[in-house]
């Protein structure tokens, strides 16, 4: 085996179905024009595969993986493979009886996402009544000793409330905060106008966020990521292309990022259809943006080009229409005036409550 490409974590996206409808959402904008769900046999198949391959971390999510009947088999057979199983869910649609099988079973930790301190604007932003069902489910998990990690996507509505995520946080015994600004891909690209803080914003944000992590060092893990947009330089999207690791589509589409399949051009391949050994060596969607000699100029004489690998491809293509250029997130890109336009927007942006679109049934959005 090629260590140089060794998956080390399996993203099992089960369904993009959701009862929340959040404006920065990574589910593919016609998420609803999509195949049907791979079945049960097939990702217990793809379990096994993933950890032949040197896989040990396994993510389930969705949309909300709450909604997959047999979420208990696939915990189960995680077990049995020693993966460290992690649930990633809004959490609503969770009874303590159906995370106390889940813990039975062998889950080992879950995140619970939270978009804002205050009732009102958390339902707001997730588009349906679902605070206080969180705040319950992170009591329950808590409860019954599994991981905690309250996870928060930060945004121009939300992130002036830092200091009472921080304390929420400490409230609940997370063991680990994500304060993880949006990422403007999928429904956040559609919302960015909406969302994206200014830098005041961000500076603000990320010095109580240091001060944080200095004071609960040792009793909770405080995380803050700062959006591409406001970075000098990308950040190595998923620790560079189909190096660490593997996401599998509710399809069965098995892909580098979340949002590879977007690309146009790039070919991916379907779990039903092939082995994900095969799919992770020999695909020509996961090869094409490997390692270093794909690389345009600047990267390609750049001292950065072994640790960021070029950036964001699919930021690439959604903002300058190039998967193969560098991120327009760097500042030395040639369509970094693109980001650059969005942040001044953001600097003349005032006023509350920003409009959203949210995705509806249809994966359409509606205001």
């Amino acid at each position: 085996m090629n260590n140089e490409f060794r998956p080390y974590t399996l993203i099992a996206e089960l369904t993009y179905r959701c009862p929340l409808r959040c404006p920065y959402c990574s589910n593919p904008l016609d998420f609803a024009e999509h195949g049907n769900e791979i079945d049960t046999d097939t990702w217990l198949r793809v379990f096994h595969e993933a950890e032949e391959l040197g896989v040990v971390q396994l993510n389930l999510t969705g949309g909300e993986p709450l909604l997959r009947n047999d979420l208990e088999l696939l915990v189960e057979e995680a077990r049995k493979l020693d993966l460290y199983t992690n649930l990633i869910t809004s959490g609503i649609t969770l009874t303590f009886d159906r995370l106390s099988r889940l813990r039975a079973v062998g889950l080992d930790s879950v995140q619970i996402s939270i978009q804002s301190t205050r009732p009102s604007v958390s339902n707001r932003i997730a588009g349906a009544p679902s605070f206080h069902r969180k705040l319950d489910a992170m009591r329950w998990i808590t409860s019954l000793d599994l991981a905690l990690t309250m996870n928060v996507v930060l945004h121009r509505e939300n992130i002036s409330e830092i200091n009472e995520f921080i304390a929420l946080a400490e409230r609940m015994s997370a063991d680990r905060l994500e304060l993880a600004n949006a990422q403007y891909l999928g429904w956040a690209l559609q919302n960015r106008a909406a969302l994206l803080p200014t830098r005041e914003q961000i500076e603000r944000a990320r010095t109580v966020a240091a001060e944080a992590k200095a004071r609960l060092r040792g009793s909770m893990e405080v995380l803050f990521v700062t959006p591409d947009y406001y970075t000098e330089y990308p950040k190595s999207c998923m620790e560079g292309w189909g190096r660490r690791f593997i996401v599998v589509n509710p399809e069965g589409l098995a892909l580098p990022c979340h949002l590879a399949h977007t690309i146009p051009g790039l070919r991916f391949e379907h779990v039903t259809q092939r082995r994900l050994g095969d799919i992770w060596h020999h695909s020509a969607g996961f090869n094409r943006f490997r390692g270093e000699d794909w690389l345009p100029d600047p990267c390609r004489t750049c001292e950065r080009r072994a640790g960021d690998f070029g950036g964001c491809r699919c930021q690439a293509f959604h903002v300058i229409g190039d998967a193969g250029m560098t991120d327009p997130a760097c500042s030395l890109a040639p369509g970094h005036d693109f980001i650059e336009s969005a942040r001044a927007h953001a600097d003349r942006t005032t006023g509350f409550p920003v409009l959203f679109e949210y995705r509806t049934g249809r994966g359409r959005s509606a205001r």
